[in-house]
């Protein structure tokens, strides 16, 4: 990825009910310094958004799928095997560039070397709060995406633990040789399908870059109980693979995130919105301990607890 003037880049999206920042999304991607070859749209049916004003844009082909068909992982396959490009950016609908280099900063991220002259698997961007961004997910935002780039391997576990893996297909640049050879993402899961593959690139040798200077806008505001679904989700791919997760504690990086949040408020004058930091890691620590022992509980309580009812209905991990 040494000469960008060379490299063809596609830009792979998964879309189910997009609003304004999708189209801001698109137009950004048409503006970048390093030409976007393709942007492949796969399309979940049921969205009810009307994708023939997006069929205009230059280079943008949508492949349809049904919502029993949509999976984190093997959806990410599908619109990769549509690609030919030699770097693939996989997306979100809710990600938008915040200028015209993101994919410029990615492709470069690629060429790099890890320490030990490790090939570069992947790379992925820094994640901005947007304006309407709470105090608290602000934080949040800084924390798990700070302003400096770095690179990691398999070596970075005793310092990192399972800040290793982390990576985020929220905008997640592959080499596609490297992402062939290792076989893709797996083909089912309901959350953590990026982190799942940064693994087993890590442990095959490679080396994957956090690409501070490649920037989008992406924050949520969430509920309480969506909080509390997205950990349990997340505890239940952990178990799922503990090929990748078993012996790697995660509840430290939470205290810890935790901990500097609270500080954090204080020093800034928001020491008001402890109960709220309290209140929602509660219930992140709940959904995720109940998601460690999801196949204890009756599949009612574990429908409830999820925020991916369609995986469930077509057979959880069961039906890999």
């Amino acid at each position: 990825m040494d000469d960008r003037t060379e490299t063809t880049v596609d830009v792979i999206i998964p879309v189910y009910r997009p609003d304004r920042r999708f189209a801001r999304l698109l137009a950004m991607l048409q503006k970048q310094t390093c030409p976007v070859s393709r942007i492949i749209i796969m399309k979940t049916q049921g969205g009810g958004w009307d994708e023939d004003s997006f069929r205009k844009i230059p280079n943008v082909e949508i492949h349809s799928l049904t919502k029993a068909e949509f999976d984190h992982g093997a959806t990410r396959n599908r619109g990769a095997g549509y690609s030919s490009a030699d770097v693939m950016i996989f997306m979100t609908e809710d990600a938008v560039p915040q200028d015209n280099r993101l994919v410029e900063c990615l492709t470069a991220a690629l060429g790099q070397k890890g320490p030990g002259k490790e090939t570069v698997a992947a790379a992925y961007a820094r994640q901005l709060p947007a304006r309407d961004c709470r105090a608290i997910e602000r934080f949040t935002r800084n924390f798990n995406y700070p302003d400096q780039s770095r690179i990691k391997t398999i070596r970075d576990l005793p310092e990192l633990g399972i800040k290793t893996y982390f990576a985020s297909n929220v905008c997640c640049a592959y080499r596609r040789d490297v992402f062939e050879k290792q076989g893709g993402f797996v083909n089912r899961t309901i959350f953590n399908e990026d982190m799942i593959y940064m693994a087993g690139a890590m442990k095959a040798g490679y080396a994957v870059a956090y690409a501070a200077d490649a920037k989008v806008i992406h924050s949520h505001n969430l509920t309480f109980l969506q909080q509390f679904r997205r950990n349990f989700d997340l505890a239940v791919s952990q178990t799922d693979h503990p090929e990748v997760f078993a012996g790697i504690p995660s509840e430290g990086e939470g205290i810890r995130m935790v901990k500097q949040t609270a500080m954090w408020l204080i020093r800034t004058g928001r020491g008001w919105l402890l109960p709220s930091l309290v209140a929602g890691s509660g219930m992140k620590f709940l959904g995720y301990r109940l998601g460690k022992l999801y196949r204890h509980l009756p599949k009612r309580v574990v429908l409830w607890c999820s925020a991916d009812r369609e995986y469930w209905k077509k057979g959880g991990a069961a039906a890999r």
